[in-house]
């Protein structure tokens, strides 16, 4: 009798998991450059029935699976800074954090740091480092489509578009960045498709009205689950009775 209430249990964990990650795209909506959690269910162990439901295998429940981060494009934004990008198609910026190491990103929104290098707004540094000359007028920097980047007429580096053949498996390390990993297989860059584009920056992927109804199914499901349960302990209630 406790494998309903086990079951439904796990359901609720289960839905609960969804409702935090349905959270997190909202409260990322107007993130740039993310991309949100794509999660599924798949089922728990089965265990065979007693002497009532000998020859059945009974469920124990549900648990939600990480899917991987959603490739769709979010909307490009123009903004009209000379130092906010974006790529249209698919792709990274491969930036170096605090640590040191190297990380994969899609928000665009760079800046000159005090020792004149191009930087995202947290502080990473573009990889490879592009230097701006001592002197030179930010506002004027030009950055073509291929990455190619000038100050002054001047080409001062190159911003590459990095990839991996399995994005759903890169590990998401904060600030919208991930980090290669076995699954994802190295990051190399990309031949053809991809191109920067200057003056904007890419939206967050959240589509608000399907997160939104997500969020309600999940609550709805939760409380479907906490009510399994209430029906459970009503039952045992009223077989303990009846043994009394």
């Amino acid at each position: 009798m406790l494998e309903g209430m086990y079951a439904a249990a796990a359901g609720m964990y289960a839905q609960q998991a969804r409702l935090d990650s349905l959270s997190n795209d909202i409260a990322n909506v107007n993130t740039t450059g993310y991309k949100p959690v794509r999660q599924g269910f798949h089922d728990l162990l089965y265990s065979e029935g007693g002497l009532a439901t000998k020859g059945t295998q009974l469920g124990t429940g549900a648990e939600v699976s990480d899917m991987g981060r959603s490739q769709i494009q979010g909307a490009l934004q123009q903004t009209g800074e000379p130092l906010d990008i974006a790529i249209s198609g698919t792709g990274y910026f491969q930036v170096q954090e605090q640590d040191g190491s190297k990380s994969l990103t899609r928000d665009g929104h760079l800046q000159v740091d005090k020792l004149g290098r191009l930087s995202t707004d947290t502080g990473q540094l573009l990889d490879p480092k592009i230097v701006v000359p001592k002197g030179d007028d930010a506002s004027k920097i030009s950055i073509a489509p291929t990455g190619d980047v000038t100050s002054n007429g001047k080409k001062i580096g190159t911003i590459k578009i990095l990839d991996v053949v399995a994005p759903d498996k890169l590990r998401p390390v904060g600030n919208t960045s991930f980090q290669v990993t076995a699954e994802s297989g190295p990051a190399a860059q990309v031949k053809s498709g991809s191109t920067i584009v200057q003056n904007a920056v890419e939206a967050s992927a959240t589509d608000l009205g399907d997160t939104m109804t997500n969020m309600i199914e999940s609550q709805r499901a939760y409380e479907l689950a906490s009510r399994a349960i209430t029906t459970q302990d009503k039952v045992a209630e009223t077989a303990i009775g009846v043994k009394r």
